[in-house]
C-alpha cells in the first residue's frame, strides 16, 4: 500500500505498515480508500469527497454522543444540521467558522472521548480542503452521498481480545439498566459469569481511569451482571436470529468451543459439540479450582447454550470414537476445532519421565482435584512454574492438605507472568516462593519422589519474550526434599489426535488457519483458541470461537470467507494503539476503586469455597460511575 496523499495521522506510517501486512490477497489492497478518526485523517482515493466525509463522520459522532454533556450533545447535532445545508447546496461561508468553533468548544468541553477527540480530524480535513468546501458552497452545489464503513473502539475495548463494549455495560449498570448491560456483554462474552471470575483483565490495563487515580474494576463489575442473571434478578434471552438448514460440529466443549456453538446458535444454526470429558468447560472447568470459578457457573452457562439448542455429546474422542471423515458423512457441512492444550510442557529435567510416583503434572493434579480426588500423598509438595496454572496447584495443595507448599521459578516475582493477584493470595496463604531457581534432576527413593536437586539462576540479556534470560550459577546445586513434585511450565496442544493430516498444522502440533476468518486450507474446517496460538487468555478463546462462528455461518451461506473492512479498521485501531500510558491529566486521583471483598486467608484455605465475593448493586453502581466512556471512532469510505 503507498501512502496515502493526505495523512494527518501522527503514527501515520506506522498504520501503512500495519494495513500492509494485514490485508492479505482476501482484501484487495485497494479497499482502504481512507482512514477518519481521533488521530487525524488519511486519505489514499483522490476520488473521496471531503465534504461527504466530514458529514458521514460528524453524524456517527452525533449518534455516539451519550448526551449528558450539553456541549456534546447539542454541539453534535447542530454540526449536522450545518453540515446538511452544506451536502444539500446551502451552505454559507460562515459556516465553516461556526463548525471550526464548535468542535473546539466540545472537544474542550467534553467529558467522554466521543466529544474529546472530536476537533483534531475535523479540523484537520476543513484546513487541508478549504477550497474544495468553499467551492461546494459557493457554487451550491449539492454532494453525492458516499458509503462508509466505521468501528467504535476505546483503550479498554481495544486490549480486549473479544472488543467487549465495556464501556457500554457500565454505563447501563450506573443508569440501572441491568438487563440492558448484560445484553451488551453477550454480544461479545457468552461465559460472562466464568470471565466475571478469572479473566486475567487486560482490560483493566489499559483502562485511562488508572491514569487518574485506579483502573476500574470492570471484571468485578461483569460478575455483578452474571451472578444477577444467575440468580435470576434478571432475565437476558438470546433467541435464534432465523433458522438455518447447515449443521456444524464443534469438537470441545471448552471456552472457545462454547463460543463458536453460542453464537452459530444464535445465527440459527443446529449445532453438536463432541466432548472427550464427561462435562463441559475444558480447562476451565479441570484445570481452573472451584475456590475461583465454582462448578455451578459453569452449568448455568452451559444452560443457557443448551437453551438455545445446542447439543453437547459427552465422552466422544474425536479421533478415536469417531472420525473428522464420519461427521462429515453424517450431514455437518463444517467443523471448528476448539480442542485446547490439555497436554503438559516438558521441563527437559533429569528423572521426570522416569515414571515416579508422586511427580504428577499441573494439568493433571488440577484435574483429578476438580473431580473431588487427592491425586498425591504428603506433607511437602514442590510446583515449578510462574503462571496461573503454577498458582492454582500451590493454592489447590494448601486446601488438600499439605502443609509445606513451596514455587520454583527461574526469573524473579517481577518476571513472573501469573495474575498479580493470584500471587498475593498466595503469598496470604502461606505459600513459599523461591525465585532464580532451576530444578535440574529428579531424585527418587523406591521409585517414589523424595527431592529435586536445584540450581541458583541469575538474569542475563532478555530472550525472544522480552524478559532477562536465567543463567545458572555454577557450583550452586542445592537439594529440596519433598514428597510430590508437581511442573506446571505450559501447556501443549493435542490437535494432532483429531487432525492428523501435515498440511493444517505446524510442527508445534498447532492448527493452521487465518489470522481473522479461522479458516483452515480445507475450507470446511475452522479452528481456534489454544490449539491455534497455543495456551493464551481464556477471554481470547471466547473471542476467537465468536469470530470463527460469524466466518463459518459466511462460509456456509456465501461459500467462501472474507474479511470486511470493518476487520481492517479493527485491525488498525489494534496496531495505533488506542492507549496512550504517558498521557496526562490535569487533576490528581479522586476516586477510589471498589474491589470485591474475599475470605480471609485461615479460613480460606479450609476449603474450596469461592475465595471472592460479587460487588453489592450500590458498591456496583458507585465503581460504574467511575467510568470515563473513553470510546473512540474510526471510520474509512468503502
Amino acid at each position: 500500500m503507498e501512502l496515502p496523499f493526505l495523512n494527518t495521522w501522527e503514527k501515520g506510517d506506522s498504520i501503512v505498515n500495519t494495513a500492509n501486512s494485514v490485508i492479505s490477497g482476501q482484501l484487495s489492497k485497494k479497499s482502504l480508500k481512507s482512514l477518519m478518526g481521533w488521530g487525524g485523517v488519511m486519505i489514499w482515493d483522490r476520488n473521496i469527497d471531503p465534504v461527504d466525509m466530514l458529514y458521514a463522520y460528524l453524524m456517527r459522532v452525533a449518534s455516539e454522543s451519550c448526551g449528558e454533556c450539553t456541549p456534546c450533545r447539542l454541539g453534535t447535532v447542530r454540526l449536522c444540521m450545518v453540515m446538511e445545508r452544506i451536502v444539500g447546496g446551502k451552505g454559507r461561508k460562515s459556516d465553516l467558522k461556526l463548525i471550526k468553533n464548535l468542535v473546539s468548544h466540545i472537544s474542550a468541553t467534553g467529558k467522554c472521548d466521543i466529544g474529546r477527540t472530536i476537533s483534531k480530524p475535523v479540523l484537520d480535513i476543513l484546513d487541508a480542503y478549504e477550497e474544495t468546501f468553499i467551492e461546494v458552497i459557493e457554487k451550491k452545489r449539492q454532494v453525492k452521498k458516499g458509503e462508509y464503513a466505521h468501528v467504535i473502539t476505546a483503550p479498554c475495548i481495544n486490549a480486549c481480545p473479544s472488543h467487549l463494549d465495556i464501556p457500554g455495560y457500565i454505563e447501563n449498570i450506573r443508569m440501572g439498566n441491568w438487563e440492558k448491560a448484560m445484553e451488551i456483554v453477550r454480544k461479545d462474552c457468552p461465559m460472562p459469569g466464568t470471565i466475571g471470575r478469572v479473566c486475567v483483565r487486560p482490560c483493566e490495563s489499559a483502562c485511562r481511569r488508572g491514569l487518574l487515580d485506579e483502573p476500574i474494576s470492570i471484571r468485578a463489575l461483569k460478575r455483578f451482571l452474571a451472578d444477577c442473571e444467575m440468580n435470576g434478578v434478571i432475565k437476558t434471552e438470546s433467541p435464534p436470529q432465523g433458522v438455518q438448514k447447515q449443521k456444524v460440529a464443534v469438537i470441545g466443549a471448552g471456552p472457545a468451543g462454547i463460543s463458536c456453538a453460542y453464537y452459530l446458535a444464535r445465527r440459527g444454526y443446529p449445532c453438536t459439540i463432541f466432548e472427550a470429558q464427561e462435562g463441559p468447560g475444558g480447562m476451565a472447568a479441570y484445570g481452573i479450582p472451584s475456590y475461583r470459578l465454582p462448578r455451578n457457573v459453569i452449568a448455568h452457562e452451559v444452560n443457557v447454550l443448551e437453551k438455545l439448542g445446542v447439543e453437547i455429546r459427552y465422552g466422544v474422542n474425536v479421533g478415536k470414537d469417531i472420525t473428522m471423515e464420519e461427521i462429515a458423512s453424517r450431514g455437518y457441512e463444517s467443523v471448528f476445532v476448539g480442542v485446547g492444550a490439555p497436554d503438559s510442557s516438558k521441563m527437559r529435567c533429569e528423572g521426570e519421565d522416569a515414571g515416579y510416583r508422586c511427580f504428577l503434572t499441573g494439568v493433571h493434579f488440577l484435574s483429578e482435584s476438580a473431580r473431588g480426588r487427592k491425586p498425591a500423598e504428603g506433607k511437602k509438595l514442590v510446583v515449578i512454574g510462574g503462571g496461573n496454572v503454577a498458582m492454582d496447584c500451590v493454592r489447590t495443595a494448601r486446601r488438600l492438605g499439605f502443609e509445606d507448599v513451596n514455587l520454583l521459578y527461574r526469573r524473579t516475582e517481577a518476571e513472573m507472568p501469573a495474575d498479580p493477584q493470584e500471587i498475593r493470595e498466595a503469598k496470604e496463604e502461606g505459600i513459599k516462593f523461591h525465585h532464580l531457581v532451576a530444578p535440574v534432576e529428579i531424585l527418587a527413593e523406591n521409585d517414589t519422589v523424595a527431592g529435586i536437586k536445584c540450581l541458583r539462576m541469575e538474569l542475563g540479556e532478555p530472550d525472544s519474550s522480552g524478559r532477562r534470560r536465567p543463567v545458572p550459577v555454577e557450583g550452586s546445586e542445592f537439594v529440596i526434599e519433598c514428597d510430590v513434585i508437581i511442573p506446571a511450565i505450559g501447556q501443549v496442544c493435542v490437535v494432532d489426535c483429531v487432525l492428523p493430516e501435515e498440511d493444517v498444522l505446524t510442527s508445534w502440533k498447532t492448527l493452521i488457519v487465518d489470522q481473522t476468518t479461522f479458516q483452515s486450507d480445507r475450507q470446511q474446517i475452522f479452528g481456534g483458541g489454544d490449539c491455534v496460538t497455543g495456551p493464551q487468555t481464556l477471554i481470547g478463546a471466547l473471542a476467537a470461537g465468536k469470530n470463527a462462528a460469524r466466518f463459518i455461518s459466511q462460509y456456509l451461506q456465501q461459500g467462501g470467507c472474507k474479511p470486511e473492512l470493518s476487520d481492517l479498521i479493527l485491525s488498525l485501531a489494534s496496531a495505533e494503539g488506542v492507549y496512550d500510558p504517558g498521557e496526562s491529566f490535569p487533576y490528581p486521583g479522586i476516586t477510589e476503586r471498589e474491589e470485591p471483598s474475599v475470605l480471609e486467608p485461615e479460613i480460606r484455605v479450609n476449603g474450596f469455597d469461592e475465595v471472592e465475593s460479587c460487588l453489592t448493586p450500590s458498591r456496583a453502581r458507585v465503581e460504574s460511575d467511575r467510568c470515563l466512556r473513553c470510546y473512540r471512532l474510526l471510520m474509512s469510505a468503502i
